[in-house]
């Protein structure tokens, strides 16, 4: 069975969204920033992924590019005072960094997925093959 391979840009597309980069389906995280161990859709093994603090550089790098010219030019602009500078860019700088940070989590693990990178060499020699993934059953019967 010959399988489509998915792209770079799918794959790290689907991490965006907080899908599995092999289904686009499950889920990738069970809680806000912990990756689940596997797909819960097509059991792809997600426990490798080693996305560290590099998603969290590349937030502080987008945040602070956009919130620190936007300060200036108010500042320039308009002069606020302090207290209202403060009372606006804190939040905005909070809210912007947490509603990006799971996005490119997701992101960095959809591209080392793809890229086999860390555990997921044999996941990408499975998937150049053409095999499936393996796929979870769930028992549903009562215990």
């Amino acid at each position: 069975m010959v399988m489509a391979t998915v792209s770079l840009a799918k794959a790290m597309w689907r991490g965006f969204g907080g899908k599995c980069p092999n289904c686009g389906e499950g889920r990738m995280f069970g809680r806000f920033l912990k990756v689940a161990d596997a797909c819960d859709h097509c059991g792809e093994e997600l426990f490798h992924q080693r996305a560290d603090d590099f998603p969290a550089y590349l937030v502080m790098v987008v945040v602070g590019h956009l919130v620190v010219p936007a300060i200036l030019a108010i500042e320039t602009a308009y002069a606020p005072p302090e207290w209202l500078q403060l009372a606006v860019w804190l939040p905005v700088t909070l809210f912007a960094s947490l509603a990006l940070l799971q996005p490119t989590k997701g992101a960095i693990v959809g591209l080392q997925w793809q890229l086999g990178m860390h555990g997921f060499e044999a996941s990408k020699l499975r998937r150049e093959a053409g095999d499936l993934a393996p796929v979870l059953v769930k028992d549903t019967r009562a215990a």
